[in-house]
C-alpha cells in the first residue's frame, strides 16, 4: 500500500493516468475533512491501513478515475508541477547604420 498524495484536492482522483487500483480516501482529522490518494494491491489493504489510523473518522473510499494497468504504471506517469523559471529578457540587437562604400564624399 502506498499513499500517492496526502491531503489533496479530490479532483486529482479524476486523472486517467492513475492505475485503476488507486482510491480516494475521505477521512476526518481534527474536525476537518481530508482526502488522500492511495494505491494498493487490494482495496482491503488500503482500508485496513486507514481504519487502523483513523478508526471511526474514516468516512469514504471510492475508486479513482484511473484507467492504467497497475503493472504498467510508474511514478513518472504522474503529472508533476513544472518548475517555472523567470526568463531573462534580452534586449533586441541594434543594427549599425550602413555606409555606402565606393562613393566619394567630396564630389
Amino acid at each position: 500500500m502506498r499513499i500517492l498524495y496526502e491531503n489533496c484536492d479530490p479532483k486529482m482522483a479524476q486523472n486517467k493516468k492513475l492505475p485503476y487500483t488507486s482510491y480516494l480516501v475521505e477521512y476526518l482529522k481534527e474536525g476537518n475533512t481530508h482526502y488522500d490518494l492511495a494505491i494498493g494491491s487490494k482495496k482491503s489493504e488500503i482500508f485496513d491501513h486507514y481504519w487502523d489510523k483513523y478508526k471511526k473518522d474514516l468516512k469514504n473510499m471510492s475508486q479513482s478515475g484511473g484507467q492504467v494497468n497497475p503493472n504498467r504504471w510508474n511514478d513518472n506517469m504522474l503529472e508533476k508541477p513544472a518548475n517555472k523559471k523567470a526568463k531573462i529578457a534580452t534586449p533586441p540587437k541594434k543594427e549599425e547604420p550602413k555606409t555606402e562604400e565606393g562613393k566619394d564624399e567630396g564630389s
